[in-house]
């Protein structure tokens, strides 16, 4: 008899507060993009962060506080840190910092691809040791069988290295403006869409219901 990987269920906070948890985790997002945007406005309003430099670090200080808050407010509301916006959080901090003291945004430009590699390396490692991980990266109530977590997490772990290989093309061929834009509006909507494209098959492996007809891509 197969046993079934449960997901970790959202806890009653969760359940109660969905866009908060949502605001938690694009909230930082927003204010990077804002702090770029409106950079040489800040550093002329306050002029202690024209000290920081470029449009884009003082953007990365600004991430960084957000992040921090973010968390925070994550820990006092929901009792706990969800894995994925804190290990990114950890991320955003050490190579925000090395960003700032070195002035150079080399470093938080490659953020994202650190995280998503990470992720990705993860999830498919697991797989070679028998482990399907992902119910316990993403804090969600699906409840899969042994195959539809198997088939899952290859997929998102070949879309989580899709993403830190398309963060390096973009930011190594295009202006800062263009990188923080992809990074921002370009980055959530693909992974929405990708999200959306696995619904079938998680309707077809759900725990205690018949498969589904439908094409399932390998």
């Amino acid at each position: 008899m197969n046993d079934h990987h449960q997901a970790p269920a959202p806890n009653t906070a969760e359940q109660h507060h969905p866009l908060l948890k949502l605001a938690l985790e694009l909230g930082p997002l927003l204010v990077f993009f804002f702090g770029n945007l409106r950079g040489e406005w800040l550093a002329q309003t306050f002029p202690v962060l024209a000290r920081i430099g470029s449009p884009i670090l003082i953007a990365t200080a600004l991430f960084m506080i957000a992040t921090v808050v973010a968390l925070i407010i994550s820990r006092i509301v929901f009792k706990h840190l969800p894995l994925m916006p804190f290990v990114s959080g950890v991320v955003v901090l050490v190579f925000g910092s090395l960003s700032l003291w070195l002035h150079d945004d080399t470093f938080i430009k490659m953020k994202p691809t650190i995280v998503n590699t990470l992720f990705g390396v993860v999830l498919l490692g697991g797989l070679l040791f028998g482990k399907s991980l992902l119910g316990y990266v993403f804090n969600s109530a699906f409840h899969l069988d042994d195959e539809g977590w198997r088939k899952l997490t290859l997929r998102w772990g070949l879309f989580f290295l899709f993403l830190a290989v398309l963060n390096e093309a973009v930011w190594r061929n295009f202006s800062d403006a263009v990188w923080v834009n992809f990074k921002v509006w370009g980055t959530m909507p693909i992974t929405i869409l990708f999200t959306l494209a696995q619904m079938p098959l998680v309707m077809r492996h759900q725990v205690g219901e018949q498969p589904k007809p439908g094409p399932d891509f390998h």
